[in-house]
């Protein structure tokens, strides 16, 4: 039979080779899966903002029920897309990606970013419409449709996004892509070699039957006022050390290997009793998710690891200074941490001209008061589910 030039309705079928082993994908499609509406979502920005993205995904397929979905980001975000069942590839930011995407045809383009990069990207492709973002022909970004006026306006009018906003991120960016929200969740899924190594270190660290709390103690370098100072960190694990159900795991990424090795050498004792744990920085993101997997609570900054521990669903308490704490969801499994009567906050600056204030005024009084509310709830709903 002739080959229809224009491809074959499966979403599995590449024209390189048989979509399944043994199968003669020349001779017709025997086990279709059809594509429905062709989608691509661009959004190459923070870590965070992308785990927070993928909230938009269920409504996607409930928009687009029958749809194949494309994901282009950076490479250090991909990883955070794996085995997600929304996605069905996952394209890395790079030439070869952004000429076989510009070589296609979508119905639909969602651009997340208002970023020069990103927004020239969307205005290069063969779409039937494309929602979000774009770039003018003056080279300035703009909302590419009119419901994308209000996410817009926020990065333009500080006042509105410091003080009015009271939505959070996905909303607003449903929004954006005229999606229904229904306040969908994170979608982050651990496969099964995830799981039992979980399991494994729970054993060997003794974390069963103790509730874990975990510590973001760093944050991006883009800025690095997001994170408490090392003098705080001690003094709040000092402080919650006196309740004997909790053991401490330090979290973080590569650029958080020495505070954290810090934070351990200036509290030897309980770090030689088991109770705090370093865990590794430097064996990359899907092993850090692992790690952070292990606690129970979450103690954070505004930061990609608090996007993480919402996206694992754990309890987060998290702090705020400069970010916007109105445009974040917890959920309803934590807590947030505001600086009241703090006239600058939120400010979004890299440098701060007032001393750090909003740093000073974290509530640790506060924080170890939920820390121990929490692991009352958690221990209490243990002892049930084992009398039951």
């Amino acid at each position: 039979m002739p080959i229809d030039t224009n491809g074959v309705n499966c979403k599995h079928f590449n024209g390189y080779k048989p979509c399944f082993p043994g199968e003669d994908c020349s001779d017709g499609c025997r086990h279709p899966d059809p594509i429905g509406t062709r989608i691509l979502i661009i959004n190459l920005d923070a870590m965070g903002d992308v785990l927070m993205t993928t909230a938009q995904l269920a409504g996607i397929k409930r928009q687009w029920p029958v749809s194949q979905v494309f994901w282009i980001t950076r490479g250090n975000a991909a990883p955070l897309l794996d085995h997600n069942p929304a996605v069905d590839r996952v394209f890395v930011w790079d030439d070869a990606s952004r000429l076989i995407l510009q070589q296609q045809e979508f119905d639909m383009v969602l651009n997340a970013d208002k970023s020069l990069d990103a927004c020239a990207f969307a205005a290069s492709l063969r779409t039937g419409e494309l929602r979000g973002f774009t770039l003018s022909k003056r080279g300035q970004i703009v909302p590419a449709n009119p419901e994308a006026e209000y996410n817009y306006r926020m990065g333009l009018n500080d006042h509105l996004k410091f003080r009015v906003n009271t939505r959070t991120g996905q909303d607003i960016l449903a929004e954006s892509w005229m999606l229904p929200y229904k306040r969908d969740p994170y979608i982050l899924n651990l496969v099964a070699e995830e799981q039992e190594f979980c399991s494994r270190l729970r054993a060997e660290w003794k974390l069963n039957g103790r509730v874990a709390v975990g510590f973001n103690t760093g944050c991006s370098e883009l800025y690095p006022n997001k994170k408490m100072t090392v003098d705080q960190h001690l003094s709040l694990i000092t402080q919650l050390a006196t309740d004997e159900r909790l053991v401490f795991l330090l979290l973080g990424g590569p650029e958080d290997t020495a505070r954290n090795a810090e934070i351990t050498a200036r509290l030897v004792s309980l770090a030689d009793s088991g109770r705090l744990i370093s865990t590794p920085t430097e064996e990359g993101l899907r092993r850090g998710i692992c790690y952070e997997h292990l606690a129970d609570i979450l103690v954070t900054g505004d930061s990609f690891g608090m996007h993480l521990g919402i996206a694992l669903g754990k309890h987060v308490l998290a702090w705020f200074g400069l970010s916007c704490w109105e445009e974040i969801d917890l959920y309803d499994r934590g807590r947030k941490f505001i600086p009241e009567g703090l006239h600058c906050a939120p400010c979004w600056k890299r440098v701060c001209p007032y001393n750090l204030e909003c740093i000073q005024m974290i509530d640790l009084e506060g924080i170890a008061a939920a820390v121990g509310e929490t692991a009352d709830t958690l221990v209490s709903a243990t002892q049930k589910e084992q009398s039951s």
